[in-house]
């Protein structure tokens, strides 16, 4: 058992979860200047969120920052979860990134007469709201001290009351759902009477033994994350995984138990209301992987009469291919235009893409009592990545991933004749941005299913609008019958404005509106008739728009800001760009000093590499090293760090790509009369830390580093990196000459290195950083180790984001704005 234990106990005890507080044990955190502090702490624009009817919209504000007293609770690590024992909540965001921000506010907007209801929360951590199928009731979970609630929310009247006599249990999710389009919930308990957790006394009770007895097969390095460590260990896991399922009455409260207590996993309640896909972890439990990969049974449970069909028993999986799947039934899903159908995959290439066969998956659809053969509907050249339900039984849509190649496939496909191929509909590179067709838009049944939004032969297209001058998101109708589409709806150049969802009048719907001096709000649109000679790619439709809320400003210092996307070329001729800030009363020939912010991204071609992704356009927020520019510094943010290459081989040049990179965007601002090129700094989180290091390790392009949470000895991660698939082992020249500890010694450039002391992902765990450090030093080089207290991989605190923005600006201002010229 591993228990974060802090000497500031007591001060956690006193403070209210989700509360600011900020005890004097703190004192010892350093602030940036009160201008930065007070543009870094303010709050964030709320999101939106269309109820399934269209008549009401829930703006949720997260907190800002939570008090380090927040991050610093008690946890235990169990097979990748972290779990606070005192209430049962999750420490830990899906992947184990971060730390669950609570909500700050609810407010309500009816569509129709735009008037604001803003929900009272109740003392303790709210999470997100999850509406009903008809959109009339909402619920949440709120944790407090010693449980994790639930709440519902009326609608109408924005009140909210707390369900008596429910503790959940979230550790694994799907916590809370609805139960088809009734007002009863399906809910995981801790179960009654369960006595206290196993304790060893604080003794360990033995050591930790693992063996492999020469059976081969990989084993992502990302799959051991907080992996359980004693037998000690196993029993908690056992003890706070388990739940009993219960159905609640969100109407009158009365919960009533179903089946028995057990390590559910995942939960899926069927259209029907009545059965339940259950997903139940069995021991033993592994050492070497987390709980998604521990043995475990699919099954379906009978609300009605408490009996469970099982549907497949599938063993530990610690021996999956990297970039593959289990063996095995995998990516259970109910029909949404059946009662009670499941459809599900199998590989048909042991999971592993290194292996060539005509087919990679197969799909089979199992009707309820669920006690017969499953029926195979379909047959996949790439790897299965769903099926997108209509309303229509008929229609269906397919998507299937080349990962091989960076390639998606979409077909519209009858499930109820598999022998038919299906039509068509898109194929291309999964790295396009400009030709991307968009996401199909849903709704909601009244069985609580989620399918296509179909109006006749039409669905609909929702996207981000890449282009070379930026995103300009669109909403596009499909004609089914012609598969040709026609755009109902762009953005304008001039401001970001995104679709939320349509509302409950026909030809009606809601968009998120945002742009440089305008923060975001909700407007409503109605459409209108068609329009003649429009330009390829604009609304071929008029639309009106009116503003449904009207936030403020809540920092408008940040205005004076400017912002621009500036396109360039790298040596090789690749398409590269980037958006370039100017500080406050910035003027046009005076050179500043600047910081390079990138994060790179792998492709398989060039073409995809090249296109411009984000927008300009967008409200300006300032992340931490955005704070940058209150202290006169230009931000040379997201510049394209393309990897461009065959994903099986495209590694072997990542060096000399990252350099081409970092050259091209520097002589680029340069050229614009912008930036110093003698006070340049460059910064990255995580793989851009490594990206930093590396750059400051092998050009002479920048005076100083900040790299944080980065990973700087890739043997560490044996199994692959990034796109990289081969071992170690197979690539031992590529893992080196990306690993900026093994150049420890040509580290001259002043390098600060700032990492959270429990980052969970296995990737960038904490001592890659001390490490790096203790190499530095040890060569006699400039640099300077920062380890915040109990931070995750994106660090939550204010005094750790306030450490940070404190430690970055003397970094800078020491080695790049005030460093003699070169």
């Amino acid at each position: 058992m591993l228990v974060r234990h802090t000497a500031l106990a007591s001060a956690v005890a006193v403070a209210a979860l989700g509360l600011l507080v900020v005890p004097s044990a703190f004192a010892d955190y350093s602030r940036p200047p009160e201008h930065l502090l007070k543009v870094l702490k303010a709050p964030p624009p709320p999101l939106p969120s269309v109820d399934p009817s269209g008549q009401r919209l829930l703006l949720t504000t997260a907190q800002t920052y939570p008090s380090i007293t927040r991050v610093a609770q008690p946890y235990l690590k169990l097979a990748g979860v972290r779990l606070e024992p005192g209430n049962r909540s999750r420490h830990d965001t899906p992947g184990g990134y971060g730390i669950p921000a609570c909500v700050a506010d609810f407010t309500l907007v009816d569509v129709a007469s735009g008037k604001q209801t803003k929900v009272p929360l109740p003392q303790g951590c709210a999470g997100q709201a999850q509406w009903s199928a008809d959109g009339q009731r909402f619920v949440f979970q709120n944790a407090v001290e010693s449980a994790v609630q639930l709440w519902v929310g009326d609608a109408a009247s924005g009140q909210v009351r707390q369900v008596p006599d429910v503790q959940l249990n979230p550790i694994f999710g799907d916590t809370v759902q609805w139960l088809g389009g009734t007002q009863q919930l399906l809910v995981k308990l801790v179960p009654a009477d369960q006595g206290p957790a196993p304790s060893n006394g604080g003794v360990p009770t033995g050591p930790d033994a693992q063996e492999s007895l020469g059976s081969s097969g990989e084993s992502s390095t990302y799959e051991a994350r907080d992996t359980l460590a004693s037998t000690h260990d196993e029993a908690l896991f056992a003890y706070y995984g388990q739940s009993q399922l219960a159905v609640v009455d969100a109407s009158s409260g009365s919960t009533r138990p179903v089946g028995q207590p057990g390590l559910y996993n995942g939960i899926d309640a069927a259209p029907d209301g009545v059965h339940v896909l259950t997903e139940t972890i069995r021991p033993p439990f592994s050492h070497a992987v987390t709980y998604q990969r521990f043995a475990h049974e699919v099954a379906v449970l009978d609300l009605a009469n408490g009996r469970s069909a099982t549907i497949a028993s599938l063993p530990l999986a610690d021996r999956v291919p990297v970039h593959g799947v289990p063996e095995g039934a995998r990516d259970f899903d109910w029909r949404a235009t059946d009662p009670a159908t499941l459809v599900y995959a199998e590989a048909l290439d042991k999971g592993d893409w290194k292996v060539s066969v005509p087919h990679r998956d197969r799909v089979l659809m199992l009707k309820a009592p669920f006690t017969g053969k499953p029926s195979e509907i379909a047959r996949t050249a790439q790897r299965f990545e769903g099926i997108a339900w209509s309303a229509q039984p008929s229609v269906s849509f397919l998507f299937e991933n080349d990962e091989n190649r960076h390639w998606i496939q979409t077909r519209i496909v009858d499930v109820d004749q598999p022998g038919k191929e299906g039509r068509l509909l898109w194929d291309l590179s999964s790295d396009e941005l400009y030709g991307d067709p968009g996401n199909l838009v849903f709704r909601r049944l009244p069985n609580g299913a989620s399918v296509v939004r179909q109006e006749g032969q039409f669905v609909f297209l929702r996207g981000q609008g890449a282009s070379p001058q930026g995103d300009r998101p669109f909403l596009d109708r499909l004609d089914l019958d012609t598969l040709k589409t026609e755009r109902l709806f762009r953005s304008d150049a001039d401001a970001y404005e995104q679709f939320l969802g349509f509302t409950s009048s026909p030809g009606r719907y809601l968009t998120w509106h945002q742009s440089v001096m305008d923060p975001p709000n909700a407007f409503v649109r109605g459409q209108g008739q068609p329009l003649a000679g429009v330009k390829e790619g604009e609304a071929q439709f008029a639309s009106t728009a009116t503003a449904l809320t009207t936030l403020a400003d809540p920092t408008p210092e940040v205005r004076q800001i400017k912002k621009r996307l500036v396109t360039y070329k790298r040596a090789d001729g690749v398409d590269l760009s980037f958006t370039l800030y100017t500080p406050p009363g910035y003027q046009e020939g005076e050179r500043v000093p600047a910081i390079l912010y990138a994060y790179p991204a792998d492709f398989a071609n060039a073409e995809q590499a090249g296109q411009v992704s984000g927008s300009q356009q967008t409200f300006t927020r300032l992340a931490p090293y955005r704070l940058m520019l209150l202290a006169g510094y230009a931000i040379i943010d997201n510049a394209s760090f393309p990897i461009v290459g065959d994903p099986k081989t495209a590694y072997d040049t990542y060096l000399e790509q990252l350099e081409a990179d970092a050259r091209a965007a520097v002589d680029k601002a340069v050229e614009l009369g912008v930036v110093d090129r003698n006070r340049i700094g460059v910064t990255g989180h995580s793989h851009g830390g490594l990206m930093t290091a590396n750059l400051i390790a092998h050009t002479d392009l920048f005076k100083a580093g900040v790299a944080t949470s980065g990973s700087y000895n890739k043997t560490f991660t044996p199994f692959g990196f990034q796109n990289e698939r081969r071992s170690v082992w197979q690539a031992q020249d590529v893992y080196l000459k990306a690993s900026p500890f093994f150049y420890a010694d040509k580290i001259k450039l002043p390098l600060l290195l700032v990492h959270g002391e429990d980052d969970a992902n296995p990737g960038t765990e904490p001592f890659q950083s001390r490490k790096l450090y203790q190499a530095i030093r040890g060569n006699g080089g400039i640099t300077r180790l920062v380890m915040l207290p109990n931070e995750p991989h994106w660090y939550t605190a204010l005094e750790s984001n306030q450490q940070l923005v404190y430690e970055m600006l003397n970094w800078f201002d020491t080695y790049v704005k005030n460093s003699p010229a070169k």
